[in-house]
């Protein structure tokens, strides 16, 4: 037998190929405003000035801190299976935190 709880807890999830590819980035910034989180992917390419925004993703507070959980259960998943994550990286800007004004 079936359980029905089961049945009524799928979901399916369309990634259309175009999506599929993704993005390649190598800084986040993220910005937030009382009502939802920004976080902008951007390519940064040493030596140039400009980097580009290669994806914007806004979701709500909630939504970001299940984001923050589900990154810190991957990156302890991760670690223990194949060691730890160097993040010493000095040549790359920090992640950005707070409201700064941002341009698209």
């Amino acid at each position: 037998m079936e359980n029905k709880n089961n049945k009524e807890n799928k979901l399916n999830i369309d990634l259309p190929e175009n999506i599929a590819d993704g993005v390649y980035s190598n800084l986040a910034i993220i910005t937030h405003s009382q009502s939802e989180f920004v976080c902008d992917f951007v390519q940064i390419m040493p030596g140039m000035p400009k980097a580009k925004v290669r994806s914007r993703v806004i979701m709500t507070p909630e939504n970001a801190k299940r984001l923050l959980n589900a990154l810190q259960d991957n990156i302890r998943k991760y670690e223990e299976n194949l060691g730890a994550i160097n993040d010493n990286n000095s040549d790359m800007p920090p992640i950005n935190f707070g409201t700064p004004p941002t341009e698209a």
